[in-house]
């Protein structure tokens, strides 16, 4: 049962410690002047991967039933679409 709770503990840390670096890089990206199409992208693409870490781990809806999981990354691929189709309509 320790080993569980330790390794659940170090899982918890190290995913912290992604979405740490995903947000420092977006960071980075916006701080050095990058712009367009391939940024918004990139962008976009952290976020999914930041929004489906907590999902998953985080709110820990990693056994839930099939609709939960359909509502919660619908929700997130449905909010990230729409800002990606919003952008490029822009251009």
């Amino acid at each position: 049962m320790n080993i569980m709770k330790s390794l659940n503990h170090n899982n918890i840390h190290t995913l912290w410690l992604l979405m740490v670096i995903l947000t420092v890089s977006s960071y980075v990206l916006g701080k050095l002047g990058f712009s367009g199409q391939l940024s918004v992208f990139i962008l976009l693409l952290t976020a999914v991967i930041k929004g489906s870490l907590i999902i998953r781990d985080f709110m820990e809806l990693r056994g839930v039933s099939l609709l939960w999981r359909i509502i919660m990354y619908g929700w997130l691929w449905g909010v990230t679409s729409s800002i990606a189709i919003i952008y490029l309509f822009s251009l």
